[in-house]
């Protein structure tokens, strides 16, 4: 059912979006659900005889199954992606999903680590072991440059550029961005580079992935989260953290310091600035202060 429209979405999103297949096989099951309901209720509709009541009564029917808010929404969000694509090919004559309501969601926002937390995490690292140095160098680099961890995994020595204090890296969708990396960063990674990694036997196909195991092969991402759940039990820190706490921090600090958000969305490798716009959750005493200190009403005497 709907092969013709579904072939064609999905080349969409690989040369358009340029998407990775996981994304696309989620895509792709978000209409394959709409299409096994049609099938089920016998509404044997195409694209462009579906109307938002057909859709209303399908959403209430992924709640009926139990399916958590956050998954009626990713569906949700699926199906609009596969009637934007049917409008532009001109496959329907209006998009149905324009006026569909997805349930509200409630935005968590995720622990962030403050810098003197980060420097205890730091601090816990045991840089007598050849590890040490490593570990050391990953997370300035985390921190410094908020990569994703599988961004950090695959990091490349030919695009670690010291001199101009930039990183190149390949986010999703294959899509690359140029990062700025700290000087605390490139000194870490230099040394780690210098007194430990040289010294590897390094594995066929990762000569020129930066961060290394014992054997001589690139860390996997389930290392990295064990790596940081041992530093920071030993830091005594209750906060719940993983890899990603390292991105949060990162982009959190620089929208309190004043970073425009345009730039932050760059750097993080975003598509959309809505999401980015979460790291603008600024603690109450900070918007305070900033309010009286720029706000006339508030600085007048």
């Amino acid at each position: 059912m709907w092969n013709a429209e579904k072939n064609g979405f999905v080349a969409y999103l690989q040369l358009e979006k340029s998407l990775s297949s996981h994304s696309i096989y989620a895509y792709l099951g978000d209409v394959d659900k709409l299409t096994q309901f049609l099938q089920i209720h016998n509404t044997l509709k195409t694209p462009a005889e579906v109307e938002l009541r057909d859709l209303q009564q399908f959403v209430k029917w992924i709640a009926e199954l139990n399916m958590t808010p956050a998954s009626q929404a990713r569906i949700i969000s699926g199906l609009r992606a596969f009637y934007k694509y049917c409008l532009i090919e001109r496959m329907v004559p209006s998009d149905p999903t324009t006026m569909l309501e997805a349930p509200r969601l409630k935005r968590m926002l995720p622990d962030v680590l403050s810098y003197d937390e980060i420097e205890k995490i730091i601090r816990q690292i045991d840089l007598s072991k050849p590890e040490g140095e490593r570990n050391r160098a990953i997370i300035e680099t985390m921190y410094s440059c908020g990569l994703r961890v599988s961004e950090l995994v695959n990091l490349q020595i030919s695009r670690f550029y010291p001199e101009e204090g930039f990183i190149r890296v390949t986010g999703k969708g294959d899509k690359e961005r140029l990062v700025p990396i700290g000087r605390e960063a490139i000194k870490y990674i230099t040394i780690y580079n210098d007194t430990v990694r040289r010294h590897c036997t390094i594995r066929k196909g990762e000569e020129d992935i930066l961060f290394l195991n014992r054997r001589g092969k690139r860390l996997t991402r389930v290392m990295i989260f064990l790596m940081i759940k041992d530093l920071v039990t030993k830091a005594g820190i209750t906060k719940t953290i993983s890899p990603h706490t390292f991105r949060h921090s990162f982009a959190t600090h620089l929208v309190e310091g004043g970073a425009d958000l345009r730039a932050v969305q760059e750097m993080l490798g975003h598509e959309s600035i809505t999401t980015t716009e979460i790291y603008t959750h600024l603690d109450r005493d900070y918007l305070r202060t900033t309010l009286q200190q720029f706000h006339p009403a508030f600085a007048r005497k």
